[in-house]
């Protein structure tokens, strides 16, 4: 986790606001934990707090998610599961660069790459209708943004690495090498649809 630290330290935001503080704690095993959302019963320090004047102006943000393809659909999504629809747009980025026909080498199929059994858990029949699709995915980020008390880091985290990964290592970011390059590329193009700045280094 030591190894994230400079990775998050410029991209981890709450959801919904207009600045984007970071705490850092240190585990048990002496691993440094960064989270965007201050816990009881855990000691942080605020290592990044981001002034409102060094933000885009927000007026650009509607304007610069409609210009992404299915914003529409990613719209009604976001709306029904309660989710920024930034959060979902940066997320099918990562996964199928909007390719609604993509498939991975595990099986993930569709803009959010969903695997045959979520897919099945989150009522998807045809994970290759963009509709169907966006749906899922965002139904299950919105149950893992829950899962970790709505932590975008962890809830990111765990929609690439799977769940058990984080719970199992104590709630903290796996160390697998995908997962570190992917966390940090989701939370900043989250940052740049959300009209925050995305000029400190990751």
């Amino acid at each position: 986790m030591k190894t994230l630290t400079t990775g998050l330290l410029g991209c981890v935001l709450l959801a919904g606001t207009a600045q984007a503080d970071v705490f850092v704690s240190v585990d048990t095993k002496g691993s440094y934990v960064l989270s965007n959302v201050h816990r009881p019963g855990r000691t942080y320090e605020r290592v990044i707090h981001e002034p409102e004047s060094s933000l885009v102006s927000l007026d650009q943000q509607p304007q610069m998610i409609a210009r992404q393809p299915y914003a529409e659909l990613v719209s009604a999504a976001a709306t029904a599961n309660e989710l920024p629809a930034a959060l979902l747009h940066a997320v099918i980025q990562a996964e199928s660069a909007y390719d609604a026909r993509a498939r991975s080498a595990k099986g993930a199929g569709g803009l959010m790459q969903l695997m045959p059994d979520t897919a099945r858990e989150m009522g998807v029949t045809n994970v290759y209708d963009p509709k169907a699709n966006i749906q899922g995915g965002a139904k299950y980020l919105k149950r893992l943004m829950t899962l970790f008390d709505n932590d975008i880091a962890l809830a990111v985290a765990a929609y690439n690495a799977g769940p058990q990964a984080v719970l199992s290592r104590g709630g903290v970011i796996p160390p697998f090498a995908e997962t570190q390059r992917y966390v940090p590329s989701v939370l900043r193009q989250y940052r740049r649809l959300q009209g925050l700045a995305v000029d400190a280094p990751l």
